[in-house]
């Protein structure tokens, strides 16, 4: 029997879904699963991005995070058709479940563990001053794992979106939407 190498985290916090009309999928898990506030990101800042080996900008993407107790749940919609780690896995037009995240202690050893376990690396890259990265695990758990390295200024923002989803009345499903 295969023994696996170890890895030194498993406490997955974050469920992402790829959707394909953000404000639907907002109102679906505010209404089916009383899930909210949602806080609504166009586009995602990312800098030294890497696809598959080769260096690349983010995808052109809206999101949406809103907290379920302690399971961040995090809603994406590609706004193009171009090549990405999300449309390879879900095509435009459809839905589903796309990654798992873990904050890491460790990232080089967490990103290496899971490369060694036989993951490849599909995108890399920094937001904000973290590193962040998605390894292909869907040809053995249907979808990817998504490593973030942990920052204040990430774990603060994280904070406030679970002190706004502990204390949220039902009403105003979506922050930050202009």
């Amino acid at each position: 029997m295969m023994v696996p190498p170890p890895f030194p985290n498993r406490n997955f916090m974050q469920m992402c879904w790829v959707v394909p009309d953000l404000r639907v999928a907002v109102d679906s898990w505010v209404r089916a699963a009383g899930v909210g506030p949602f806080f609504w990101f166009d586009g995602v800042p990312c800098t030294d991005g890497h696809y598959r080996g080769r260096p690349a900008e983010f995808p052109a993407i809206t999101a949406a995070i809103a907290y379920a107790g302690d399971l961040q749940i995090e809603l994406v919609c590609q706004d193009d058709d171009e090549p990405s780690i999300f449309s390879e896995l879900v095509p435009r037009g459809r839905s589903g479940l796309h990654h798992a995240a873990l904050i890491c202690r460790d990232y080089e050893t967490e990103r290496d563990t899971y490369i060694e376990a036989g993951a490849t690396l599909a995108f890399e890259g920094r937001i904000g001053a973290s590193r962040t990265c998605w390894l292909d695990t869907s040809p053995t758990l249907g979808f990817m794992i998504e490593l973030l390295e942990p920052s204040a200024k990430r774990d603060a923002g994280f904070a406030a979106m679970r002190r706004a989803a502990d204390t949220w009345d039902g009403a105003d499903p979506i922050v930050g939407l202009s």
